[in-house]
């Protein structure tokens, strides 16, 4: 057993309990493993290991790992995730790569992406970024600005808009996670009201996965416990 796939079977472990510890089915989470920074040896390991699903933070990095595994037997089996911040001008190797965009704020990067979403492909699942900390250095919208975009994006024909997206700023205190999460909860169980496709939840990695989950999180985004810590020297954007 490699040392990804014990990982992975501590991560799996540890969502099921969460959840189970706030009855919650552990189904209704999805665990996405941010291979970011690490070689295709590594994502190999955890495809063999039964992990689908890949979150990358650099464009072509992620475009270049996803053309590496698309001639593979399992291809349309993997789902990749873009959960990085996201310029205008790489919009297309977005549109044209990915499943899912996790990070979009802007109105202009939504009318690229579904512009430039090939007709080919299914229309790109998208979550629009909350700064629910209010950091300067994240990016992100306030809640307050968040029903204005949601009826902007909702209406373009290739992309479907399936929720929301958080990172919030570090806290110790699992109590006061929860707290933060649980305006995030609340913001989606509003939409879900105006918008009957939204479903999506992205929030929670390594150190607040649980308080995440017990706050109604449906993507737990986890890559050091997985995969060790990055090495970003060898990183492309």
């Amino acid at each position: 057993m490699t040392t990804i796939q014990q990982n992975l079977d501590t991560v799996r472990r540890q969502i099921a309990q969460s959840a189970q510890q706030c009855n919650r089915d552990p189904q209704q989470i999805q665990l996405i493993a941010v291979s970011k920074t690490k070689p295709v040896m590594a994502i190999q390991e955890a495809i063999d290991a039964g992990q689908r699903r890949f979150g990358e933070n650099y464009v072509q990095e992620g475009v270049d790992k996803i053309q590496h595994f698309a001639d593979s037997s399992f291809a349309s089996q993997l789902e990749w995730h873009f959960i990085g911040p996201l310029q205008s001008n790489k919009t297309r190797l977005v549109a044209e790569h990915f499943d899912w965009m996790h990070t979009l704020d802007r109105e202009k990067i939504a009318q690229r992406l579904s512009d430039q979403r090939p007709a080919g492909m299914p229309p790109l699942n998208v979550l629009i970024q909350i700064n629910i900390s209010d950091e300067q250095s994240k990016s992100g919208i306030t809640l307050a600005e968040l029903p204005v975009l949601a009826a902007q994006i909702s209406t373009l024909p290739n992309i479907v808009f399936r929720g929301l997206m958080t990172i919030p700023a570090p806290e110790p205190d699992p109590e006061r996670q929860i707290a933060v999460f649980r305006q995030m909860e609340q913001a989606l169980d509003q939409l879900k009201a105006d918008y009957p496709q939204v479903d999506t939840l992205s929030m929670g990695m390594t150190d607040d996965m649980a308080a995440a989950i017990r706050a109604g999180s449906t993507m737990v985004r986890i890559g050091t416990a997985i995969f060790g810590a990055r090495d970003y020297s060898s990183a492309t954007h």
